[in-house]
């Protein structure tokens, strides 16, 4: 880099060089003024030279010659320091005059940054090379900034060569003009300081006019000191100047004959220094100045109608040869006779050894002197400004090693003399002279931060100076590349100086944070806020919206909330100032979101944009205005084509849900019957295709999500969709023109809200009862383009929806989801629509209720609708009813006059259960206005939350449109509360190979309510109960009290051996209690065995055996279907039911053993058999088995196993008890029943055991924790060794804590019941294998612990029993189950255990329930 190339070093050359003092006559003057210039403005354009080609020999024998050359001129009047408020003033008017060329490039839109940072630099760039081999790509590159990298092409470096160049632009395609000319100016206002030599006159030129009488007399009278400068008087500079003497005439005044004279007079007297210049020789011009010769000249002086015009071009070329004359004959020769005298008088004083040692001896005891704040004075003989004169003469006349070597010399004497300001006036320019040397950076650094360092710790009397330094370092700093540091000096400078001052430095900053290399974008956007917010401050606010529309450019869409907000707001503020109103909403629009922002501030935003628009005097139409937020991804529309819908939360359910449930209710495509899309698609158009469909006169509503981002309430009214129609042809795209449109062939709906704070609101009648619907009122097409509204009747937003419709359907199928964002529907006449409400049916229940429902229809239209179906998603919990059941009187008419007997009922009532589908009777048509009612029936069979979907189809009669039939769909959502749970706990008599003791747990699992217990049923003919021999009734309580736990007892017998050959159905009931009014409840009556069947079915999978058998039931169904209805060959492999193949063999090897398969089957033949093994099991069951569905066969061949497998099957009911109160919101029931099924009482293990101890204590718990013991005793039933190890769980394994049992305080003094359950779901609890970890549904902390051994391993002998202790610690009352141990048996040696499906070696068997209830010690 040549320093003298560069901007920095040229401005050097231009603002340190030889100053001429100017001293005129007025009536010199005068003749200047003809020009409307002064002479000082007169000379000014031909001061500097670029070729002048002098040679100079300063201190060295070696000459060198100078082309760049400058001479600063002043008149003797302004050669004084200026006042800071004069300079303040004359700085603020520069920035004022860039004023009036900025309001134009306000209200256009500037250009976007990384334009900007792409277009290519006017002057010096940098470049980084771009290195590549044959072999292997080797970039050297600076880490581009994400943002620009896109515009050099640098996202991918492979496509980069060797011969590419990456080019920045310079400071001068960023930063204003003006900002230059102010930095000059900025840096003058601290010209003809004392302690600096550089700016003192090295010449004075006096010119007197040819029409001054006696020019002699008049040039001794300039030459007057009293009218010199106060500093030349004061001694402090040098009075011995070069003198040259001028005289100017005005040829205007007559021939320059006379001036000859003058001049020999002038040189007799003053000597050779005297010269003659002739001006205003042209004639007066009238046209607009285009030709005047001195324009190109003059280009920096403001130019007014009379600017030389009277200059001709001989004139101009005599100014240009004075100039030159003066700065080549006499200035520099001058300087350089000066440079040689002062360097020979240096010499002799200052340099040498001995010299220096003088100085030092002299200097000594000065640093003990105080120091003064301005230092001690040395006047223009001092041998110290002496040098000063040498060093700043040498550097003038591009001597910088001369002028270095004697401001080092001087830098030592100001620095022992305490002169800190001289000191660092010296050290600022050896700086400058290391730079124009372009020696070591570090050094030149180093002096200008001590420079500038010195400067400020002066104080207030050096701060313009130490802001000068800083300016030149800040350009030292950019013409060497290194912009970030030249950054933070600006921030430097702008600390020191005004506001004003400070916005100009800080926003220099922000573009050398842009030319960093990788450009420093936050930086920039940071630095050009401060700035703008300084200008703002000092009443610049012009330049104060500048600054913070560039600042945009970083921080739009970077997620920098605030800055953002802070940006928009005060430019769109601004605006408002200066009267550019549109420009000034558009920024505020981009605030009214601002969520963020606190209260105070959100209403600053509001009243202000408010304010704006009302200045306007009209209602302001915003496009996408930002208030409210509109949330258009919830964009949804609803519209019924042969769809319709009970309510209009049924609409959100999945398209795919209602149609995998309406998959055997809707017509197939494949029959010969067109229906009515086939008949549409053939008379309309391929657009008309595309659209969706609505009936005329059924309204299309648009849900969408209003919000209100801000802590204030916001009105919006006039809420209404844009929409458009067409009667015959679609309209074209593009066809809106307003916000609003309006047509007769629809009708709009408009609804005002008021959003409260940080509300958001869906515009649905669902939740507000409001909303955004079009109704259609004649067929044709009908298009929704947007939505409108009017915010705070002051503001007018619009917004039009814009999807890509066609990227949203999917491929190769049409999308017929009404819950879509399709905006174009087809409007077809009016069809009858059925509505439908399922009446008695409560949102919370509790479970095991069974009650009646009505279904009621209702046709609103004229038409009359049949052949009505009905699909129920879960006849779990509603199945349709008989028509003879709509007026019974439930529950009595499921009562029986006896009880405690044994019913029969024909087999086919338990095949029969209730399908999915329901086809209502072909009489069963609903009339025009008419009502049809049907039964149904709910059972809350599991806990929970569930939504049950019902799907009613019917066709429409005597009716012309082309849509023959329609689905209505319903939907609701239940809440199953807990009520009762029960688990059985089932023991072999001793006594009896066919009796068995039971125990039933109950536990109220409800808070506040109490039920009464009813009776107790056994399904089947197998199995018969009674009552135990020392008691008349099962339950020794009548009422179950809430979170009460309550163990009843009772007799199970098997009579299996003695059912006969012929199949029924019969079961075995029992009065829980003693009442007389009591009846037994028939429960092979529908409704109740329709649900047993399916509570069955969800409760089948209780063990693992009985999981194979309904897998392997449900494949032979499966496989006779095939079979049955596709006519496959024998050859059918068991591939293509995609089961495992052991799961099978070992299954029908299952089967063999227990007499139901007549063949024996191995794994050879297999794959032909199955076949044959399918018609054996049709025997089984009905001959309709291929119209049923697979899941109702798959329990007919479990019926034909659970005798054989050995279950059971208990129904428990019970009634809301009468004492207690309605508990709002759940309804009270009229009857529950809890069913148990598929309760085994096989054997699996070789072991038995007993847990014994208190049920029951009382104890002080506010005073400390309570032990209680107990003993488990463990029976070795088989007649093998089995070793068994205890372990023993404060939670069991798998368990998470949550689900541990929340103790629940109901009477508030620190009693009360441990609300648990028993089990989850299926309640089955086997008599030998124990009962599996129970997944409690409430959390709490563990309530108690054991405090006996964890572990416990003991041998037990055949058919022998031990007792093991136990112990448990609690520190709560309540009521706890103690089930949470293990059993771990292994028999030794192995033996095959009788009555498995499979041989044992080894087990884990968990804990039975055991409840103990602590309760709270009253005093």
């Amino acid at each position: 880099m040549d320093p003298l190339k560069s901007y920095f070093g040229r401005l050097l050359q231009e603002e340190i060089s030889p100053m001429i003092m100017v001293r005129t006559t007025p009536l010199a003057e005068d003749a200047c003024q003809k020009n409307g210039l002064n002479f000082v403005e007169l000379l000014l354009p031909f001061s500097s030279f670029t070729k002048l080609n002098v040679p100079v020999r300063t201190a060295n024998d070696q000459p060198y010659r100078i082309q760049l050359f400058k001479l600063r001129l002043a008149y003797a009047c302004d050669i004084h320091l200026q006042n800071d408020e004069v300079a303040e003033e004359h700085l603020k008017q520069v920035v004022l005059d860039a004023n009036q060329n900025i309001l134009p490039h306000l209200t256009s839109e500037p250009p976007e940054l990384q334009n900007l940072l792409k277009s290519r630099p006017r002057g010096y760039i940098y470049s980084w090379a771009i290195i590549s081999s044959s072999d292997e790509k080797k970039t050297v590159l600076f880490r581009l900034n994400p943002i620009i990298a896109p515009s050099f092409g640098c996202e991918d470096r492979s496509n980069l060569t060797s011969c590419d160049f990456l080019s920045f632009p310079m400071e001068s395609d960023l930063c204003p003009s003006w900002i230059e000319t102010f930095n000059k100016e900025l840096i003058r206002t601290v010209s003809f300081s004392e302690h600096e030599t550089f700016d003192h006159p090295v010449a004075c030129l006096f010119v007197v006019s040819s029409k001054d009488e006696q020019p002699i007399n008049r040039f001794v009278d300039l030459l007057n000191t009293d009218q010199f400068p106060p500093l030349l008087n004061d001694g402090v500079m040098d009075p011995k100047i070069l003198k040259h003497y001028l005289v100017l005439h005005d040829r205007q005044d007559g021939s320059p004959d006379k001036v000859s004279n003058i001049l020999a007079e002038m040189r007799s007297t003053f000597g050779s220094n005297c010269k003659f210049l002739c001006i205003n020789s042209a004639e007066a011009r009238s046209d607009d100045g285009k030709d005047v010769p001195w324009m190109p000249y003059g280009s920096h002086i403001l130019h007014r109608d009379n600017t030389a015009r009277l200059l001709s071009r001989e004139d101009i070329n005599g100014v240009r040869d004075f100039m030159q004359d003066l700065s080549s004959n006499y200035i520099i020769p001058h300087m350089e006779q000066k440079i040689r005298i002062l360097n020979q008088q240096v010499a002799a004083t200052r340099r040498g050894f001995r010299n220096q040692i003088k100085n030092l001896w002299w200097r000594k005891g000065k640093e003990d002197a105080p120091e003064s704040p301005d230092g001690p004075t040395y006047t223009f003989s001092s041998i110290e400004s002496q040098i000063r004169v040498l060093a700043d003469y040498a550097f003038m006349l591009r001597d910088y090693e001369l002028a270095l070597s004697n401001y080092r010399l001087l830098s030592t004497d100001y620095k022992l003399d305490k002169a800190w300001k001289r000191y660092a006036g010296v050290q600022e320019m050896t700086g400058l002279c290391s730079f124009m040397l372009d020696q070591s950076r570090k050094d030149s650094d180093y002096c200008m931060e001590t420079a500038f360092t010195t400067y400020l710790k002066i104080g207030s009397s050096s701060q313009r100076n130490a802001s000068r330094c800083g300016l030149w370092w800040a350009e030292m700093l950019k013409a060497r590349g290194q912009y970030k540091d030249a950054a933070n000096i600006y921030f430097r400078i702008s600390n020191e100086e005004p506001s004003l001052h400070a916005a100009v430095m800080l926003e220099q900053a922000s573009y050398c944070y842009l030319l960093s290399i990788p450009p420093m974008l936050r930086k920039y956007g940071f630095h050009l806020v401060l700035s703008g917010n300084r200008y703002y401050i000092s009443d610049q606010r012009h330049h104060a919206i500048r600054a913070y529309r560039n600042a945009l450019f970083v921080y739009r869409e970077n997620g920098w909330s605030y800055i953002s907000d802070h940006v928009h707001y005060n430019v769109g503020r601004w605006y408002s100032f200066i009267g550019v109103l549109d420009l000034a909403i558009k920024h505020m629009l981009e605030v009214l979101a601002c969520s963020h922002q606190s209260l105070a501030t959100q209403n600053v935003f509001l009243n202000e944009f408010f304010h704006v628009v009302q200045s306007m005097g009209k209602k302001f139409e915003v496009y996408n205005l930002r208030l409210p937020v509109i949330n258009m991804a919830s964009l949804k529309v609803f519209y019924e084509d042969f769809r319709t819908y009970a309510s209009p939360s049924d609409v959100h359910v999945s398209e795919n849900l209602w149609q995998s449930l309406e998959e055997e209710l809707v017509p197939s495509a494949t029959t010969s019957r067109s229906n009515w899309l086939d008949s549409q698609m053939k008379s309309s158009s391929r657009r008309n295709n595309d659209s969706a469909v609505c009936v005329v006169g059924e309204a299309v509503v648009v849900e969408l999500e209003f919000q209100n981002p801000l802590q204030v309430a916001v009105p919006i009214s006039e809420i209404s969709l844009i929409c458009s129609s067409s009667l015959n042809t679609p309209p074209p795209d593009g066809d809106f023109e307003s916000p609003y449109n309006s047509d007769s062939s629809f009708m709009l709906s408009k609804l005002d809200v008021i959003l409260e704070t940080g509300e958001t609101k869906r515009v649905e009648h669902l939740k507000l009862g409001i909303q955004l619907e079009v109704c259609p009122k004649m067929e044709g097409l009908l298009k929704i383009t947007g939505v409108r509204w009017t915010l705070s009747d002051t503001v007018i937003g619009y917004r039009h929806f814009e999807f890509d419709m066609k990227g949203k359907q999917k491929k190769g199928r049409r999308d017929l989801s009404s819950l879509s964002t399709n905006l174009e529907f087809l409007v077809i006449k009016g069809l009858p629509k059925l509505e439908a409400c399922i009446q008695h049916l409560p949102k919370k229940i509790f479970t095991g209720d069974l009650r009646p429902l009505l279904l009621e229809l209702r046709n609103q239209s004229e038409f009359s609708v049949k052949n009505i179906k009905m699909k129920i998603s879960h006849p779990r919990y509603l199945i349709p009813g008989n028509i003879e059941e709509l007026n019974m009187d439930f529950p009595k008419y499921s009562e029986n006059l006896e009880s405690a007997v044994i019913k029969e009922a024909p087999a086919t009532v338990i095949p029969n259960t209730k399908s999915f589908l329901f086809s209502f009777p072909d009489d069963a048509k609903v009339q025009g206005r008419a009502c049809l009612t049907w039964p149904l029936w709910f059972h809350a069979g599991l806990t929970g939350k569930i939504s049950l979907y019902v799907s009613i189809y019917y066709e429409v009669e005597s009716c012309s449109n082309n849509m023959t039939y329609r689905i209505l769909r319903m939907h609701h959502d239940l809440e199953i509360l807990p009520s009762i749970d029960v688990s059985f706990n089932i023991t072999p008599c001793k006594s009896s190979l066919h009796e068995f003791f039971v125990q039933m747990d109950i536990v109220n699992k409800t808070k506040s309510d109490s039920f009464s217990l009813h009776q107790l049923s056994s399904v089947g003919n197998m199995w018969e109960i009674s009552a135990l021999p020392t008691t008349l009734y099962i339950c020794p309580v009548q009422t179950l009290l809430a979170g009460q736990a309550l163990s009843c007892f009772f007799k199970l017998k098997d009579c299996r051996k003695n059912s006969s050959n012929e199949e029924h159905l019969s079961g075995c009931d029992l009065l829980m209690v003693s009442q007389d009014n009591k009846e037994v409840i028939d429960v092979s009556k529908s409704p109740m065995v329709e649900f047993h069947q399916f509570e069955r079915h969800h409760q089948v999978k209780s063990s693992k055996m009985e999981a194979w058998a309904w897998k392997h039931s449900c494949f032979i169904s499966l496989l006779h279907m095939k079979i049955y209805s596709e006519g496959l060959s024998a050859n059918l492999t068991y591939s293509l039911f995609f089961l495992r193949y052991d799961d099978l063999l070992f299954f029908l090897t299952f089967l063999k053993g227990s007499g139901m398969l007549p063949v024996s089957v191995d794994s050879t033949s297999l794959p032909t058999v199955l076949p044959s093994l399918a018609e054996h099991f049709l025997k089984l069951f009905p001959s309709s088995i291929p119209s049923q569905s697979t899941l109702h066969i798959a329990p007919q061949l479990m019926v034909k196993l659970w005798g054989d497998l050995g279950k059971v099957d208990f129904i428990l009911i019970s009634k809301m008890a009468k004492t207690d109160p309605v508990i709002e919101p759940v309804e009270r029931p009229k009857l529950l029943t809890n069913h148990t099924c598929h309760i085994s009482i096989s054997s699996n293990s070789p072991i038995s055991w007993q847990m014994s101890g208190s049920r029951m204590i009382n104890h002080d718990f506010s005073a400390s924790f309570c032990e209680v013991g107990f003993h488990l005793r463990v029976q070795n039933c088989s007649d093998s060794v089995v070793s068994i190890r205890l372990v023993t769980y404060d939670v069991m394994p798998g368990r998470k804590h949550s689900e541990m049992a929340k103790l629940s305080d109901s009477s508030g003094n620190g009693s009360g019941w441990n609300d648990i359950s028993l089990v989850n779901d299926i309640k089955v609890v086997s008599s030998v294998q124990g009962n599996r970890p129970k997944k409690l549904s409430m959390e709490s902390q563990f309530p108690f612990i054991w405090c006996a051994l964890s572990s416990t391993k003991l041998d037990l002998q055949p058919l022998s029993s031990s007792e093991i202790p136990l112990k448990i610690c609690l520190f709560t009352p309540g009521t706890y189950d103690l089930s949470n141990y293990e059993l771990h048996w292994e028999l030794n040696p192995p033996e095959r255990i009788t009555g498995d499906l499979k041989t044992c070696t080894s087990g884990t068997v968990y804990g039975h329930p055991f409840y103990l209830t602590a309760i709270q010690l009253q005093h």
